[in-house]
């Protein structure tokens, strides 16, 4: 299913840190997201087993302490987040699926790239989807590895993907 952008959209949505008062908003973008977009490429077992990490308490308390955590916000609402840890991990990456293909992505990984810059990074790396590998190929990240993982009993395949930061001197 193709969707018009709208080039107007990511004018009214801004970038911010993440508020105490997001996080439902943002478990709820993640189970969506995992369900709606991510099938497209993952069984609905393995749908099944992501998505529950969404009812994790421990895990989406911590991603505030361990990282940076960066919403995107347009008319009141959460519409996309990421975060990026001290060595440039980037744990989580989701945008709400019925935001898909208006620039929110994009912003998103400005925003993270300006936020590494600042803390002089040499790289950002994460673990990627299937379905999120051509996005983070558009942003210069290059494939390290393809892996499988076991969750729940679950496998899934994953790409270990980087990309090499470098600043004007």
């Amino acid at each position: 299913m193709s969707q018009t952008v709208n080039p107007n959209h990511t004018s009214t949505v801004a970038v911010r840190p993440m508020q105490t008062g997001d996080m439902g908003e943002m478990r709820s973008l993640f189970y969506q997201t995992v369900h709606q977009i991510n099938s497209r490429d993952y069984t609905p077992e393995q749908i099944q087993v992501w998505a529950s990490s969404a009812n994790d308490e421990a895990r989406w308390q911590a991603l505030p302490k361990k990282s940076q955590v960066l919403v995107a916000e347009h008319s009141g609402k959460v519409v996309g987040f990421t975060n990026l840890e001290a060595d440039g991990h980037i744990d989580m990456f989701f945008v709400h699926p019925e935001h898909q293909g208006e620039g929110i992505g994009k912003r998103l990984m400005q925003a993270l790239e300006s936020l590494a810059q600042a803390q002089q990074l040499d790289r950002l790396y994460s673990e990627v989807s299937i379905t999120a590998k051509p996005f983070f190929l558009r942003y210069d990240f290059c494939i390290v590895t393809e892996e499988q993982v076991e969750r729940q009993g679950i496998w899934f395949t994953r790409f270990i993907m980087e990309k090499t930061l470098t600043y004007p001197t």
